[in-house]
């Protein structure tokens, strides 16, 4: 009984003794806890001296006394916990992500943050006394093109070392190879020249699983595919855009074995020949495969049906020619496909549904066509289908609905993808019919887009069900009827866009209620009424919101006031009938793109001189605005004000900031009442492509700083009273592509250096003025000419014979679009200024835009051109004007103008031409307009069902006959009897008197008419006035007689 009591209490004397034991390890772990190495704290110190820190990132990094601060508490920093020595440093900055549910806007406010954020700067050496660092990231930051230290390859216990897109450049260091136990190396994505000789330094690197060498220049390293293979722990391997279509593959393809390889991407390579990637096809453990945006030409290589083991395929943005092959569709473990981009034809195979482990299938912009295969329908781990631009030949209601108007592939997809499709597109795809209530059975999308189809009639009810939704894209459809109230339960939407449909009807305050999450409202070009009350607060905050040709009221909507985040706002041609109230102006510095044109704005536009945002757009064009011309931010580079009755100077908008550069692209003051000088400022002004001050009071010479505009595309003085010579300031403005600065007093000749330095002309005006001398022949180098408009001027000579040099007028073939201004960034939806041109066709004035790209014409009229129509002239057959009226041609139409078959109008009027119509004339079908009135013409009018339906006045003042003329050529002329009969009766040797004084009269008259001019130099100056004052009115009332 003593012993099992004794037994007891040692047992528990030794319970005691371990509790007490541990109880005072635990004391004095706790007093004496591990803290950071003093000296690793004094070299981040020193490293964060050198290092730029902008947003103050590493604030906790102080200097304070070691006994009150840790660094390895410091942000970024890893320590052990047993020895206190810094293993890691996370330094990283986080590259904005940017998807199909950011929106620019978005982008932008977040792309400003992250350059904020990133560090900069030098990278101390005092790393070099972190002997125990393992994990150095320095990713996502901006080194500005330094060279990566050499001194990394010292510091031996690195394992992941991560410079990507840090702003490195210049030769990678060989002395990375020193780092024997890295088993991570990323340096790719720095765009600064980042390059390597050669790639031997890599065998120093016997642990590396990961290397990522993306945008490095790897040219000169013609062996790096034997380097890299030399790396026998290698899993991944990213070698994209990294200047590599030069690579010659090695002899003996058995030599290169990654056993362990199983992510390999070389996109954007430039590569052509798909045989050079034979090593490639050996890869049996492959999972992702890369080879996007190459040139890869033909069939999709046959040998990719070795790698069975891959997740992930991406072929997108190449030259593929053919059918999707049918091994592609045995590769049971694909869980992402990407063929977008090609040229792949024929039709999808039903052996589609064997890609059951498939969640991302892209299709999109192929010559593919047909029904897609009911067999789509078995894969049900489908997320996202995108399918835009493909040929489907179907109606959309076959997407949703049952019944038998469905498609087989969408009746699957409304069985069993709907339960998990998360994003569908189909953009572009020729899509027709009715969207219906099936379309509420895909609850779980986050992303429908259906733009640019040929979808009717109006959007279901079954609309509001989508509650995961958050991006719609119904843009550019003929969806009609009214908006749907149940728009107002799609609680997550964020991205709206529905403009350019038929939608009419009222929008209610109901129809937005529950859209708190709302960022992009894009519903322009509908003809929807917006009534809400005027003290309405919507729920959301906008980033864009674009109304154009909504009817939101004749005043102007107070409820943007509650807009504060708002960037871009488009609320033209809305009916308002109104002042702008003084907030709205002050919201104006945030903008990036501001659009109020086509309305009835009234009052004056304040200064305007911050805008926060560089490319800033501001267009408040065709109001009713008065006063002077506000003075601008420099960092607006769209700038339209014209159709307004600003009036005043333009010297203190031009000369505002002169120490600052203009990023102004877009001047337009066109169509207002600005009058007085043009400053001399035009210095800072040379980043302008266009601009436009036609329609003006302007007076005066054009200042010669106007020829710093090197950059200037388009130039508009017309209807003006500037004066002097002009042209010879545009020497240096040598990409100009339109010239249009008619209806002023400027002067000069036509100089001969415009043909060649000039060479990008489309449009060159200068009618109306007081141009002087010949058409210089070298103006024929202006081959892409398509408006020559010369008239009402003083020019004299031939026309030149070389005219058949305008081969753009010789082509039948004009681009149907647009003549667009290439300006760098102009925010705004499907709204791009293009240029446009005032011009006298068929007698009539009026304004080209959107089809001006069509439009070849050559007007020379009203000056004193002599000599013959030149025959070449005929081989500018997609010439559709001609008018050579008012001048002293001469000699015969040419015989060939019958060639010129898309000649609309001809215009030969008050010539001394003479001979008779050319046949070929006949073959004008196109002509609608023809005046040849007033020549020396004779004989009979061609026929032709276009020649004869013309009005009889075309052809008065001629010798003609034939029809539309009441002469129908049967009275034959007889030749007037001018024999003398009394020199015949007296022999011939009589005296006709009569012609004697009429000849000592014309002497006499013609003397004392020229001989005072002669001697007079001021009435020599009046008489020529007078002559060209008669002229000009005589013109005009022929003019408008014909």
């Amino acid at each position: 009984m003593m012993m099992m009591t004794m037994k007891k209490e040692g047992s528990l004397l030794r319970i005691i003794i371990a509790v007490t034991l541990t109880l005072l390890l635990c004391f004095l772990t706790a007093d004496s806890e591990v803290r950071c190495i003093e000296s690793e704290r004094h070299a981040l110190l020193n490293f964060k001296q050198h290092l730029e820190d902008p947003s103050n990132r590493l604030a906790s990094w102080t200097a304070a006394a070691a006994s009150d601060v840790d660094c390895c508490d410091w942000i970024g920093v890893v320590c052990d916990n047993r020895t206190g020595h810094i293993l890691q440093l996370h330094l990283t900055t986080f590259y904005p992500l940017y998807d199909e549910l950011t929106d620019d806007v978005q982008w932008d406010a977040q792309y400003e943050a992250y350059e904020r954020s990133r560090f900069g700067g030098k990278i101390n050496p005092s790393l070099l006394d972190l002997k125990h660092l393992i994990y150095l990231d320095l990713s996502g930051n901006y080194f500005n093109g330094t060279q990566i230290p050499k001194f990394l390859g010292s510091m031996g216990s690195l394992r992941y070392l991560n410079l990507s897109n840090a702003g490195f450049g210049g030769l990678i260091p060989h002395q990375l190879g020193n780092l024997s136990n890295l088993q991570y190396l990323d340096l790719g994505l720095n765009y600064y020249d980042l390059h390597v000789k050669n790639l031997q330094w890599l065998s120093g690197l016997p642990l590396l699983q990961h290397l990522d060498l993306s945008s490095a220049n790897l040219s000169q390293a013609s062996d790096w595919l034997q380097e890299i293979n030399k790396l026998p722990s290698l899993s991944e391997l990213r070698l994209s855009g990294c200047a590599l279509s030069g690579f010659i593959p090695p002899p003996i393809p058995s030599s290169i074995n990654f056993s362990s390889l199983t992510t390999l991407h070389l996109s954007s390579n430039y590569f052509q020949n798909t045989s050079i990637l034979f090593w490639v096809f050996g890869l049996h453990y492959l999972v992702s495969l890369d080879l996007s945006y190459n040139w890869f030409l033909g069939p999709i290589p046959v040998h990719l049906q070795n790698l069975t083991s891959l997740r992930h395929l991406d072929l997108s943005v190449n030259e593929f020619n053919s059918s999707i092959p049918n091994w592609l569709y045995s590769f049971s473990h694909l869980e992402f496909l990407n063929l977008k981009s090609n040229y792949l034809q024929g039709r999808i195979s039903s052996a589609i549904g064997n890609l059951t482990s498939a969640i991302s299938i892209d299709l999109s912009f192929n010559e593919l066509e047909g029904k897609v295969p009911r067999s789509l329908g078995s894969l049900c781990k489908l997320r996202e289908i995108t399918l835009s631009y493909y040929k489907w030949g179907q109606e959309i209601s076959e997407i949703f609905e049952r019944g038998q108007e469905i498609s087989e592939i969408f009746e699957s997809l409304s069985r069993c993808v709907s339960n998990g499709l998360e994003i569908l597109e189909m953009d572009g795809a020729q899509l027709s019919g009715h969207l219906t209530d099936e379309l509420g059975k895909f609850k779980n999308l986050v992303i429908l887009s259906l733009r640019y189809n040929s979808i009717s009639g109006p959007i279901p009810l079954s609309i509001g069900n989508l509650s995961s939704l958050r991006s719609l894209y119904l843009e550019s459809n003929q969806i009609n009827g009214t908006l749907p109230q149940s728009f107002g339960l799609l609680s997550k939407l964020e991205y709206l866009n529905i403009g350019l449909n038929m939608l009419e009807g009222v929008v209610l305050e109901v129809h937005l209620a529950n859209l708190m999450r709302l960022k992009t409202l894009v519903a322009f070009q509908n003809q929807l009424t917006l009534e809400v009350s005027d003290n309405w607060t919507p729920p959301f905050q906008l980033y864009t919101l674009v109304l154009g040709s909504w009817n939101l009221g004749s005043k102007f909507p107070l409820w943007l006031y509650s807009q504060e985040q708002l960037l871009s706002l488009d609320i033209s041609n809305a009916g308002i009938i109104d002042a702008v109230p003084p907030w709205f102006w002050n919201l104006s510095s945030q903008f990036r793109y501001l659009n109020i044109s086509h309305n009835q704005i009234y009052g004056e536009i304040p200064h305007i001189p911050l805008i926060l945002t560089h490319f800033s757009t501001i267009d408040v064009s065709s109001n009713n605005f008065t006063g002077p011309l506000p003075c601008i931010s420099s960092n607006v580079s769209f700038l339209d004000l014209s159709n307004n009755l600003l009036s005043g100077s333009i010297s203190h908008f031009l000369c505002y900031k002169m120490n600052e550069s203009k990023f102004m692209e877009f001047l337009n003051l066109g169509k207002n009442l600005l009058s007085g000088k043009i400053s001399n400022c035009w210095m800072k002004w040379q980043r302008l492509f266009v601009l436009n001050l036609e329609n003006n009071n302007f007076t005066g010479k054009i200042p010669a700083s106007i020829g710093s505009l090197i950059n200037l595309q388009s130039l508009h003085l017309y209807n003006n009273k500037f004066s002097g010579k002009l042209l010879s300031l545009l020497k240096n403005c040598t990409n100009l592509f339109t010239i249009d600065i008619g209806k002023n007093e400027f002067d000069g000749s036509i100089p001969k250096w415009i043909g060649h330095r000039l060479s990008s002309l489309k449009i060159l005006s200068l009618h109306s003025n007081n141009f002087y001398g010949q058409i210089p022949d070298e103006l024929c180098a202006l081959t892409s000419l398509q408006i020559l408009d010369l008239s009402h001027n003083k020019l004299f000579g031939s026309i030149p014979k070389c005219v058949n040099n305008f081969s753009t007028m010789a082509s039948n073939h004009n681009s149907n679009y647009p003549i667009f201004f290439p300006l760098s960034q102009i925010e705004a939806y499907n709204y791009r200024p293009f240029e446009s041109e005032l011009l006298v066709i068929k007698g009539k004035s009026l304004e080209y835009s959107t089809t001006l790209g069509l439009v070849n014409i050559i007007d020379l009229s009203n000056n004193n051109l002599s000599g013959e129509i030149p025959k070449e002239v005929a081989s500018l057959q997609g010439l559709q004007s001609l008018n050579l009226s008012f001048n002293i041609l001469t000699g015969r139409i040419p015989e060939n103008i019958g060639d010129m078959r898309s000649l609309e109008s001809i215009d030969f009027s008050i010539n001394q031409l003479s001979g008779k119509i050319p046949q070929s004339m006949s073959s004008l079908t196109f002509l609608s307009q023809l005046n040849l009135s007033n020549n020396k013409l004779i004989g009979r009018i061609p026929s032709s069902t276009q020649l004869q339906s013309l009005n009889a006045s075309s052809f008065f003042g001629n010798k003609l006959c034939g029809p539309p003329l009441t002469d129908n050529c049967t009275i034959h002329f007889v030749k007037p009897n001018i024999e003398n009969k009394w020199g015949k009766h007296f022999g011939g040797q009589m005296v006709d008197w009569f012609f004697v004084s009429m000849a000592l009269g014309f002497v006499v008259g013609f003397w004392v008419v020229v001989g005072p001019l002669l001697w007079n130099k001021q009435w020599r100056i009046l008489y020529f006035q007078f002559l060209d004052h008669l002229g000009y009115k005589l013109g005009g009332v022929v003019t408008q007689t014909w």
